[in-house]
């Protein structure tokens, strides 16, 4: 991910219509599935578009998961929409599906790459980007939001890493068949 190549390779996704059609599918699952979460608090909600976010990250590449990110982040709330429009809650939905583009997309898959995407996704865009928004639009104090926060996403990694581990450990012979991943299962290391 540190060389030209890899960037020209991720921007060329952008032209491929199987990966274009792919992103209009995943696109449409996320934003089904942001229409169904667990609601915690005022600001605090659970939701499984993630899985979603993930798989086509895998798919697309960093660069298509950006643009999937903000497609989802869009429709979803002019179709679903929970009070004003925040453009930070946008470039948070970017972040996460571009991070996972970065671990998962044209390299070999591991439960490494995926606990460690799914931490830095919890850590910098859920828990200290979200309370960043957060605060902007309720004023209740950054460390008000980082504690409640902190507290919803760190209770809930384990849970999303474990459905990440099965979900690609069965998901990835299917795509390694239909060429639209680098690695035919989820190893270890």
């Amino acid at each position: 991910m540190f060389t030209l190549t890899y960037w020209k390779k991720a921007a060329q996704q952008i032209r491929n219509i199987r990966v274009l059609a792919l992103c209009a599918v995943f696109v449409a699952l996320q934003v089904m599935s942001s229409s169904v979460f667990v609601q915690v608090s005022e600001n605090l909600r659970i939701y499984f578009s993630f899985i979603f976010t993930a798989l086509f990250s895998c798919i697309g590449g960093p660069v298509m998961a950006l643009i999937s990110g903000f497609c989802a982040d869009i429709i979803s709330f002019m179709l679903f929409p929970s009070g004003a429009f925040f453009f930070g809650y946008t470039l948070s939905a970017m972040l996460g599906a571009f991070i996972f583009g970065l671990f998962l997309w044209d390299t070999k898959i591991t439960v490494i790459k995926l606990v460690f995407s799914r931490v830095m996704i919890t850590g910098f865009v859920n828990i200290l980007l979200g309370s960043v928004w957060t605060t902007m639009l309720y004023s209740k104090g950054f460390w008000f939001y980082v504690t409640k926060s902190a507290i919803k996403n760190i209770a809930l990694l384990p849970f999303e890493i474990f459905i990440l581990i099965v979900l690609f450990r069965v998901l990835l012979p299917i795509l390694y068949r239909r060429q639209l991943t680098k690695s035919s299962k989820l190893t270890i290391i």
